[in-house]
């Protein structure tokens, strides 16, 4: 079991609350686990194997390995989200030009420069922080806790959005090649699409990653092959296109002014800023790559960098090389698509593959939504700015909670927007780029408070600076420009999520002061060194205690066993589950050993405080993902070693029942307990009231 961990006080001798489990039978051995229940699976839970995949077992040594991306599969499933942004960043930047499209020559190389600048900042993010969690985790360690509450509540909607807005595009995409009086069935299509990434997702990251990475390779594909066949096929245009461009500047000097120009540059640049997002995607979900995890992560960024500088820029100068203008129900891919296959073999079946392959990227892109927005939510869980659950594994190993609340929340914007790609665009970039601005200076805090110990600091925080530059220049044009168009609904959206993850957090704050005010009792500090006890006889009555981290509420409990029943228990065994949730997996393939070992801590903890009280103690120790079933096999193991036992577990209760504490605290002090007497054995829960 997990410690007893501020972001969950509620029940005090049983673990927090994930979602599926194997543990192992008395004395358990490291990594171990057991098998699946024998029981006749129902039918819910047959449908739901048959979707989602049979439970992943903690004895596979090679789990991690298996569960690691390599640098291309990790491209495929977080480099997709960038990638896929040019399907509408260069378009939004291209039709804010309007008549002054010239200027594309220029934004193109901008564009290809903010995508370098901003990869090779969070490839330096990578460096530094090695175990993921981008922006949040970055914001919070530099800029303290509430910093990086307000970036994590930002990449929170970032990431809903994120889901979002790539399905939205995906179906403008698919639709491109359909008839107008198809397009009635645009939405539902992409509510089915969600859909289906949700069922993918709960199957795991890798299963998710390997299904989709043929469209990938049919994107990269078919658009290298349109973007230099455009640039090779026109070729003999680009006198032509570079003298109109420079009559057009001439002409915009005249009619604009040169400071006009600037601004009608900056707008389309920063109006443009879908196309950068998703860069930061790769450094919020390190720890799913496959070790060396720094190496493995930089080489995935550098994969993304280049293949999005190269289709973003290429597309938006093949825009103007091929005098490309948007048509209703198109895309302005779709239109530059079609015009280029008139001389090409196969034109329509090429047009097809390519709109196909486009909405399918932005499928996959979908998928960076699902991988990273559920860690995310896990590390804000663990710091308790969200309820503990929500760092909580399913027995697929994945962020069960939080991928069915990214999906359920996208679809909620999808609704709300009707997937409308241009009004999604603005509520999207708003988010990314102030998550891209804290990150930013985080990292210029950074090299300022360690230049002692960094010569070329100078040097290091360049890179910072311009990319903060960047990124607020593009989020303040942003909102500025359309704070009615859409702007409003993000940040209010994300002030709600922030001021909830406060009222969170200030909960269990008040829970834990009066914790610490509960009557001291009896032996209530760490035990000294226990007196020789008998070694236990299992035929004699035996209290076993299902404990969490040794704390006041643990000793409080078997205190009170002591002190309820003087006399009856010869034996007190504790038992205890090292839960493994999203925590435990950033510490790699040694991470299960290191769980137990800290769970036979803490049970070695509360046996030497048993035999002090004249107990003969004893422990058990299981791994699991879900407490309930983990707890559950651990105390029928002990009943069979222990005839006569008693079950026991502490539970806090508040004097005034809130409509929010069972779903802020868990219930499975009293879930284990219909479980057991289901089972024929006695389980006793002992109340500790907190006012």
């Amino acid at each position: 079991m997990p410690a007893d961990s501020p972001g969950d006080p509620g029940d005090t001798s049983v673990p927090k609350d994930p979602s599926a489990s194997q543990d192992s039978p008395p004395p358990p051995s490291p990594g171990e686990g057991l098998a699946p229940s024998e029981e006749k699976p129902s039918p819910w839970k047959r449908l739901r194997r048959a979707l989602i995949g049979a439970p992943r077992s903690l004895a596979d040594e090679s789990l991690f390995h298996k569960l690691s991306l390599i640098p291309f599969l990790a491209w495929v499933g977080l480099g997709a989200d960038g990638l896929s942004s040019s399907a509408y960043g260069p378009e939004e930047a291209f039709r804010t030009l309007g008549e002054h499209t010239y200027l594309a020559i220029g934004l193109a190389l901008v564009m290809a420069s903010t995508i370098s600048v901003i990869a090779i900042a969070y490839s330096r993010v990578i460096e530094h922080f090695p175990h993921g969690g981008g922006g949040y985790v970055v914001a919070t360690q530099l800029l303290g806790e509430q910093a990086g509450v307000v970036s994590g509540s930002a990449l929170l909607v970032d990431y809903i959005l994120t889901i979002t807005i790539s399905i939205a595009a995906a179906g403008d995409a698919m639709f491109s090649f359909l008839p107008m009086a198809w397009h009635a069935w645009k939405l539902p299509a992409e509510v089915l699409m969600t859909a289906f990434l949700i069922v993918l997702n709960l199957r795991g990251v890798r299963e998710s990653v390997l299904t989709l990475s043929p469209v990938f390779l049919l994107f990269i594909a078919t658009h290298v092959i349109l973007i230099m066949g455009g640039i090779i096929m026109h070729s003999s245009e680009f006198p032509k296109t570079l003298q109109t461009a420079k009559a057009g500047f001439s002409g915009g000097l005249a009619t604009l002014g040169m400071g006009g120009m600037f601004l009608l540059f900056i707008h389309a640049y920063s109006l443009g800023g879908g196309t950068y997002t998703g860069i930061e995607a790769v450094s919020n979900g390190i720890q799913i790559m496959r070790e060396p995890r720094v190496q493995t992560g930089k080489r995935t960024m550098l994969y993304m960098a280049v293949s999005l500088a190269f289709t973003a820029s290429g597309l938006l100068f093949c825009y103007l090389l091929w005098n490309v203008t948007a048509v209703e129900g198109k895309t302005m891919n779709a239109v530059f698509a079609e015009k280029f296959v008139q001389t090409v073999p196969l034109g329509n079946l090429f047009v097809i593959l390519t709109m196909a392959s486009e909405g399918a990227i932005l499928v996959v892109a979908a998928q960076a939504g699902f991988v990273d927005g559920p860690r995310v939510m896990a590390n804000m869980a663990v710091d308790s700015w969200l309820p503990r659950r929500f760092a909580s594994l399913s027995d697929r190993l994945t962020i069960q909670n939080g991928i069915l609340l990214m999906g359920l929340m996208s679809l909620v914007a999808l609704f709300y927007t009707m997937g409308e790609v241009r009004h999604l665009v603005v509520m999207y970039s708003i988010n990314v780029f102030l998550t891209f601005s804290m990150t930013e200076t985080s990292m210029c805090r950074f090299w300022v408070s360690h230049r002692e110990r960094h010569p070329d600091w100078k040097r290091k925080i360049s890179i910072h600076v311009i990319g903060l530059a960047m990124c607020l220049t593009i989020l303040a044009v942003t909102v500025f420009e359309k704070f009615l168009e859409g702007g409003w609904v993000t940040l209010v959206v994300t002030g709600c999520v922030i001021l909830l993850c406060f009222l969170i957090r200030g909960h269990y704050r008040a829970v834990s002061i009066k914790i610490a005010k509960l009557p001291e009792g009896k032996a209530v500090g760490l035990p000294a060194a226990p007196s020789p006890a008998e070694e236990i006889d299992p035929n004699k009555p035996t209290a076993a205690v299902l404990v969490s981290d040794y704390g006041k509420l643990g000793v409080k409990t078997v205190k009170n066993i002591s002190e309820q029943f003087p006399g009856h228990f010869a034996n007190m065994v504790f038992l205890t589950v090292g839960v493994v949730d999203s925590g435990a997996f950033k510490g790699g393939e040694n991470a299960l050993a290191s769980l137990r070992e800290q769970a036979e801590g803490t049970v070695k903890k509360y046996a030497a405080l048993a035999s002090r009280l004249g107990f003969s103690s004893g422990y058990r120790v299981g791994l699991g993902i879900d407490v309930v079933e983990a707890a559950e096999r651990l105390c029928m193991n002990v009943a069979r070693e222990f005839p006569h036992v008693t079950f026991f577990s502490g539970k806090l209760i508040f004097e005034r029942e809130r409509w929010y504490h069972a779903f802020l605290h868990n219930q499975t002090a009293f879930t284990i307990e219909r479980r057991l007497q289901w089972a024929g054995q006695t389980m006793v829960v002992l109340p500790i009231v907190v006012k």
